[in-house]
Formats: C-alpha cells, sequence, structure tokens
C-alpha cells in the first residue's frame, strides 16, 4: 500500500514495540482509543483483563531495521483487541461501552478496507 496512505502506531508493552499500520486517518483514532482503554482498564474487575500495550508514537514513514520484525495490519490488530475485550466476563463496569467503541473503529477500518480494494 501507498505509505501516504498509511501511518504507524507505535505500540509498547514492556519492552516490547508493536507496529500497527493503520490509515492515515484512522491512526489518532486508534491512538485515542488506546488512552481511553488504559484509563478505563484499572475500572475492570473481571479476572481476565487483558494486558494492553501503550501507545507511544505515532509516524508517517516507518523503515524496520531488524530481521523477524513486521508491522501488524490495523484491522487485524483492532480484531484481536475486539476478541480479548468480548470474551471478558465483566460484571460490575459497564464493559458495553468499551466494546462499543472498539467496534465502531472496527467497523470504520473494515469499510476503509473494503473501499480501498474496491479501487485497485
Amino acid at each position: 500500500m501507498s505509505t501516504s496512505l498509511m501511518r504507524y502506531v507505535l505500540l509498547q508493552q514492556d519492552t516490547e514495540l508493536q507496529y500497527v499500520e493503520m490509515p492515515a486517518d484512522y491512526a489518532y483514532q486508534l491512538s485515542a482509543l488506546n488512552l481511553r482503554l488504559h484509563k478505563e482498564i484499572s475500572k475492570l474487575t473481571a479476572t481476565d483483563v487483558p494486558k494492553l500495550p501503550r501507545a507511544v508514537a505515532e509516524c508517517s514513514d516507518l523503515e524496520l531495521l531488524q530481521d523477524g520484525t513486521q508491522t501488524i495490519g490495523g484491522l487485524d490488530y483492532i480484531n484481536a483487541l475486539e476478541q480479548s475485550f468480548a470474551r471478558l466476563q465483566e460484571q460490575e463496569y459497564p464493559l458495553i461501552s468499551l466494546l462499543t467503541e472498539i467496534r465502531a473503529l472496527q467497523a470504520q477500518l473494515e469499510q476503509w478496507y473494503e473501499e480501498y480494494a474496491e479501487q485497485q
């Protein structure tokens, strides 16, 4: 894909970095969603709360220099995120609001990728 169409959100969990390739118009939404999830995750009472990486940067260009390092597609990342939160057995906190935000971005990305594929 053309790099001008894409941005990268860098996520860090402990010492590991993840590079999520997002359509440029949606990278900020992933970063904002990540910040919101971190703000709310401590309120969850379920025992199997996923450990989330933190958004640490966004950039327009990315050149990976180590063998074996690769980007994660934005839709793949958001699908995995949705699955990890949909599995939670939360009793106290209204998890539905977080899932709604995740699923809204998921739907937007699905539409973007469909439109992009049609243009090719």
